[in-house]
């Protein structure tokens, strides 16, 4: 028979997440003494304490640290078998949101909509538009279902879908295209590089070679390939995105030694199958079915 509940786990997590029983008291909106009494019955149960009480402060005892990591897998799996119930009982979903990575090819994702929309006339489909970290970190806030970024899903479930190729680029008429021979780092040093900025919440990283003195941080790809466009810098840019671009002779490949080009593999990340509806699974499917560019 079970010596501690669900709800005993969830106060246990509040108060460790928000560092003292007041504090957690006014985030999950609870009187402080029934987190402290579901507190200290866990303790009980389990025969060992959980937290150091220092002034306002609840600290994490090491037996607190490691029951901590437990219990969150706990409350975790049953936030996914209540997502999965939620998920049979409603049949298709209504609403269908993707954290989609900017530099992630467009015509790829848009064609997979109009399909799985035409299957779901009825679905609400919204498209999050993140850089680098910013896609995998709305998986694990609940914001999105579905993401499509560069970087694997610590805890989740990622499959390759494409890769992209990344091209350094500036204007014609822009400095580093005068040089007439191969272009070093060094080079690039002295000159103006537009980088967009991570859009996760820690900004973990930015996007492209990070070696110039002079740098500008956007936050859009859309602004980066304005400004470069515009003559104001160089930049690493997805080539899918700017093709017109240099076709139309508006930018330029830089000859960059062992630079010029970079590949980068984009990941179909969610976590966890079973909770996923069949609108997710149609767009999933569809996904697959595109080559990449």
């Amino acid at each position: 028979m079970q010596k501690t509940t669900l709800e005993q786990w969830r106060m246990f997590k509040a108060v460790a997440d928000h560092g003292g029983f007041n504090q957690a008291a006014e985030a999950v909106h609870k009187s402080q003494s029934s987190i402290h009494h579901a507190v200290r019955k866990l303790e009980h149960a389990l025969g060992t304490p959980l937290f150091v009480i220092r002034g306002r402060k609840a600290l994490l005892t090491a037996q607190g640290e490691l029951l901590l990591r437990r219990g969150c897998f706990l409350l975790d799996e049953v936030e996914r078998i209540e997502s999965v119930a939620d998920m049979l009982s409603a049949g298709a979903e209504t609403e269908l949101v993707i954290a989609v990575d900017e530099a992630f090819p467009q015509t790829m994702i848009y064609g997979v909509m109009e399909q799985v929309s035409q299957t779901f006339p009825l679905l609400k489909i919204e498209l999050l538009e993140t850089v680098l970290a910013g896609a995998n970190e709305a998986i694990e806030q609940g914001k999105a279902t579905l993401a499509l970024s560069p970087i694997p899903m610590q805890q989740g479930l990622n499959e390759e879908i494409c890769s992209v190729v990344f091209v350094a680029v500036a204007t014609p008429d822009h400095p580093l295209h005068q040089c007439n021979r191969t272009l070093c780092l060094e080079d690039l040093k002295g000159v103006r590089q537009i980088v967009v900025r991570d859009s996760g919440a820690q900004r973990l990283a930015n996007s492209g070679w990070l070696g110039s003195e002079q740098r500008w941080t956007v936050s859009h790809i859309h602004t980066s390939i304005d400004l470069v466009t515009r003559g104001m810098g160089f930049a690493w840019l997805p080539l899918p995105a700017i093709s017109h671009l240099l076709d139309q002779g508006l930018l330029q490949e830089l000859n960059v030694e062992r630079e010029q080009r970079r590949q980068a593999g984009f990941f179909l990340n969610y976590k966890d199958i079973d909770s996923l509806g069949p609108a997710a699974r149609e767009f999933m499917a569809r996904l697959r079915l595109q080559g990449p560019e």
